[in-house]
Parts: structure tokens; C-alpha cells; sequence
């Protein structure tokens, strides 16, 4: 695995994304190392791909999961792409571990 599909910042954490809209259930997925090396959080919605739906559908399971109120989870990168790229306000360390058990468990 290359590595760990999220870094801590100064003001939370960034997250690299590689979301499946329609994919039946909410849930994460676990890590997968995409075929240039990157690592993303596999995570599948329910919600369809149009009006912004999925993504939203993605920022609340993402607030969900993390424990923190939807408004600390924004889409920073990737609106109309699969892959995307989310910035949570908060603890980047305490973030980056919630999400270690939330990969691990998914």
C-alpha cells in the first residue's frame, strides 16, 4: 500500500476520496491504491450522481463517521470527478485516527 490515503494540517485533515455513487448503501469501503500509485478511501453512497446529491450524500457520511458536525467537512477538489479531495476542520490527529478505525472497520 502506498500510504495512508489522508495527511493531518494545521487546521484538520485532508482526505483523497474515490467515491461510487449508486452504490446500493452508505458506507466506507476501506483503502485502495489507484493504478498511479495514489491511495483514496473507497467510499459508496447510496445518493445519485446529479445536483450535487452524491457529493453531499459523501460530505455527511464522511461528518458521520468522523464525529463532527457536517459544516467541518468540505469538498475542496473533485466536484464532476470520482476522485476527491475533502478538507475536515479540526484535529488533524485525532481526525486521522478516528478515520484509521472507520477504514479498518469498513
Amino acid at each position: 500500500m502506498a500510504g495512508q490515503p489522508w495527511s493531518a494540517t494545521s487546521g484538520g485533515l485532508v482526505l483523497h476520496v474515490r467515491l461510487t455513487p449508486k452504490g446500493g448503501r452508505d458506507a466506507i469501503d476501506g483503502i485502495e491504491t489507484m493504478s498511479d500509485g495514489r491511495s483514496v478511501l473507497k467510499v459508496r453512497v447510496r445518493a445519485a450522481p446529479s445536483e450535487g446529491e452524491a457529493n453531499a450524500a459523501l460530505c455527511k457520511l464522511i461528518a458521520k463517521s468522523l464525529h463532527v458536525p457536517a459544516r467541518d467537512v468540505t469538498l475542496a477538489a473533485g466536484a464532476t470527478s470520482r476522485v476527491k479531495r475533502l478538507e475536515i476542520a479540526g484535529d488533524g490527529n485525532a481526525l486521522a485516527s478516528r478515520l484509521n478505525a472507520a477504514a479498518g472497520s469498513g
